[in-house]
């Protein structure tokens, strides 16, 4: 099979080249980046440019695409200056990949994330919910992702995620172990719930489900049930060896936030099962696996 990847710079584009490749599969990566430094099969491509994303996907015909790339800097996303730029890229750069895909007959993937969601409640979200009310730019943006999809293609996924850390990029874990590294202690929300996601763990899902036909919506994150914030950076600190003290706050406590945080990022995943795709591990599991993968 031949697959287009976009984002290929980032944690999951990064993850999902490498599960593809591994499987035999013909892979093809895109990024904004002159060159990304991994020896992959790589066209250099700006998916709010909507003719060269036709002319791309045209030339390259995949079977199948799977879309993580995306405007991601969550605070960054509120500025002014900026609010145009998110938009382009999350809905109009998703969209541009979605209709590339339907001229030439393809499956897509796009992952998209908790935050289309207004993270009020207790109840796990559904994939199926329907009673979007995101709180933020980047929600807000991601949301017009997912409807562009959906209202463009038959043969599609949109895979919302949460949490994500993988070895190809900035992520939480990393930005814990160094504050860890500085300091005695450290403050971390403990309102926030939610499960964290292994970009190495989801791209095996999401190549598993390019070779199927169970299309719609999906919820993936790892197995293990939700936790906090404060309960993640507990875990990152003990298997790190780290002696460094958590000490868990609220979010109107902790503040610094331009964008307003989900405080319920609980995503049931159980849809998963029903249509037969095998779970993530679990997400203490992932992280040993990932700090010993990143050699952290």
């Amino acid at each position: 099979m031949k697959v287009f990847v976009t984002g290929v710079a980032g944690q999951l584009g990064f993850d999902v080249m490498n599960e593809l490749i591994k499987r035999g599969h013909t892979a093809v990566g895109s990024d904004i980046a002159d060159s990304v430094p991994s020896g992959f099969e790589y066209i250099k491509l700006d998916i709010t440019d909507k003719a060269a994303v036709m002319k791309t996907m045209a030339d390259i015909k995949p079977d199948a695409v799977i879309h993580p790339a995306g405007w991601t800097a969550v605070d960054a996303a509120e500025d002014e200056e900026n609010r145009a730029k998110v938009f382009a890229v999350n809905a109009g750069g998703t969209r541009n990949i979605a209709e590339a895909c339907k001229a030439v007959d393809c499956k897509m993937i796009f992952i998209s994330t908790d935050y289309v969601f207004d993270g009020q409640g207790e109840r796990p979200w559904q994939p199926d919910d329907k009673n979007y009310a995101p709180l933020s730019v980047y929600g807000k943006s991601k949301l017009e992702g997912e409807l562009a999809v959906a209202e463009t293609m038959d043969k599609y996924f949109i895979v919302r995620i949460a949490w994500a850390f993988g070895v190809n990029g900035k992520n939480f874990v990393k930005t814990m172990l160094n504050v860890g590294k500085k300091y005695p202690e450290v403050r971390v929300v403990n309102d926030q719930i939610g499960t964290p996601t292994y970009t190495f763990d989801l791209a095996r899902l999401l190549v598993d489900m390019i070779s199927a036909d169970k299309y719609g919506y999906y919820h993936a994150t790892n197995e293990g049930g939700y936790i906090s914030w404060y309960d993640f950076t507990c875990e990152i600190f003990r298997q790190a060896g780290y002696t460094t003290r958590v000490i868990p706050v609220s979010t109107a406590e902790y503040g610094l936030s331009k964008a307003k945080r989900p405080f319920n990022s609980r995503l049931d995943k159980s849809k998963l099962l029903d249509n037969g795709f095998t779970p993530l591990p679990d997400w203490k599991d992932a992280l040993a696996r990932y700090l010993k993968q990143a050699e952290l």
